[in-house]
């Protein structure tokens, strides 16, 4: 298996770069668009277990827009072949001391890079 082909690793750098610009700006749109439409795709949050996209869209639409600003710390991306992907982010939100955690599982599909899972946790202060 190939890791880390630098086309890959573009193409899911992009994906990636496309879906923070739309979560700190909270752009709905473009993060379901981003996320897999399918009952299999699941995303726990610091505060939330979603199971299936519907689950995850009406997350994104009943959440505050307020607050969404951070800082990325580190970011980790691997590919695996073509069609596979890993993002891990350390972040950290304005005006907060906490380390915040993100991790997406991307899949490549007909429609583009989507994640299919992820988790987002806060380290304690």
């Amino acid at each position: 298996m190939d890791i880390n082909l630098p086309a890959v690793v573009a193409e899911v750098t992009m994906a990636f770069a496309r879906y923070e610009a739309a979560l700190v700006n909270n752009q709905v749109d473009v993060l379901d668009e981003l996320f897999w439409d399918s009952p299999h795709t699941l995303r726990y949050g610091a505060g939330e277990n979603l199971y299936g996209y519907d689950a995850i869209r009406a997350f994104r639409a009943g959440r505050s827009p307020q607050g969404l600003a951070r800082r990325v710390l580190r970011t980790a991306i691997t590919t695996y072949g073509h069609d596979f992907a890993t993002t891990n982010i350390e972040f950290q939100r304005d005006g907060s001391d906490r380390i915040g955690r993100q991790s997406q599982t991307w899949m490549r599909t007909p429609q583009g890079w989507r994640v299919v899972s992820a988790h987002v946790s806060l380290m304690s202060a």
